[in-house]
């Protein structure tokens, strides 16, 4: 009985400390991104709808801030625990290392469950309704250009702002080509898909000739398209807020057209190996409280936390293009670090055993 209290105190301690991190981290990103995107603002884009779209890339920053707060939280959690000795105490009282260690994993499924959860189904839907959002509210801005997706298809190239959850396109232009020349630039303000095809609205058409160029505009036309609703969905949105389901299927649909796909699977290993990168990261935090950070100060660890968090973030952005460069499997730009955390954490745990 004592043990299994033992355990819950543990699991509730370091719990308790990765959810104050996570807020802790979301609250300063919130308002970081808030005040970055307050220059944006214009009679359409109001304040209002800069801190609604900030609201809305809450749960996509949630997943993006799972690696760091784990193991900082790991590391304040564990070192509070052991600046009032009770982790000394513990093992006092015949309770082993690696049972500790178990009790520290134990928060862990959990936080693993709701992050996986949220980078599948959460982050992806509401970070592709802040992005619709946003650019149906900055259209015909000059900044409104800075977002969305490119495809070629025969003659013509086509630049999509987003796409909304219900398949109507914002922000949709086209650029016809004969050779090198430019021949005509179209804007539709957004495409429907209806009836299992693509309808342009309100559209404007610059035809551009040697000597000048014309206007025209048109309330609606259809498109004729070989791109469906699913695949645009893939062009537009950002990679790393995919779901693996989509990175999946995206990947095979570059390799299909022979094209690389090496970004598509590297952040689909990511997702799919978030449960062991977070395991080794909160392995390398507990190894840490046991051996030479056992006795500083909760700011030193914090600190020592941040290097390592950005240290795995930086290595494994630094093989990202080293696969595409050298042709190795995106899996080892995931796997490498991680891999090392586990053996620096096995290796201080094994000298403060």
């Amino acid at each position: 009985m004592l043990l299994n209290r033992l355990d819950r105190y543990t699991a509730r301690t370091v719990l308790v400390s990765m959810f104050m991190v996570q807020v802790l981290l979301l609250g300063l990103d919130f308002v970081i991104n808030f005040i970055s995107d307050i220059e944006d603002v214009t009679d359409s884009y109001t304040t209002f709808n800069v801190l609604f779209y900030t609201f809305l890339r809450l749960p996509w920053r949630f997943y993006q801030y799972a690696p760091v707060s784990v193991l900082i939280g790991a590391l304040v959690g564990l070192g509070a625990m052991a600046s009032n000795n009770e982790l000394t105490v513990m093992r006092a009282a015949g309770r082993s290392l690696l049972r500790i260690l178990w009790s520290v994993m134990k928060p862990l499924g959990l936080v693993i469950i709701i992050t996986m959860l949220v980078g599948e189904f959460a982050a992806p839907w509401s970070e592709q309704y802040a992005q619709s959002f946003r650019a149906e509210q900055r259209q015909g801005s000059s900044v409104a250009s800075e977002d969305g997706g490119w495809q070629r298809e025969g003659d013509s190239f086509y630049r999509f702002g987003s796409i909304r959850t219900d398949d109507t396109v914002i922000d949709f232009n086209r650029y016809r080509y004969d050779g090198q020349q430019l021949v005509e630039a179209q804007h539709a303000d957004r495409v429907v898909h209806e009836d299992g095809q693509w309808v342009l609205h309100n559209i404007r058409t610059t035809h551009i000739n040697d000597d000048n160029t014309t206007t025209s505009t048109r309330e609606s036309a259809t498109w004729q398209t070989s791109l469906t609703p699913e695949l645009l969905r893939l062009i537009i949105t950002d990679r790393d807020s995919r779901s693996m389901t989509d990175l999946w299927r995206y990947a095979h649909y570059l390799n299909s057209q022979g094209l690389s796909a090496t970004s598509s699977w590297l952040y689909f290993w990511q997702k799919l190996l978030l449960p062991l990168m977070l395991a080794s990261l909160v392995l390398v935090a507990a190894s840490f409280v046991f051996g030479p950070l056992r006795s500083v100060a909760a700011g030193t660890r914090v600190f020592y936390g941040t290097i390592v968090g950005l240290t795995f973030k930086y290595l494994q952005d630094l093989l990202a293009p080293a696969a595409t460069v050298f042709g190795f499997s995106p899996i080892w730009a995931i796997l490498t670090p991680t891999l090392g955390c586990f053996l620096l954490g096995f290796y201080l745990l094994r000298r403060s055993a």
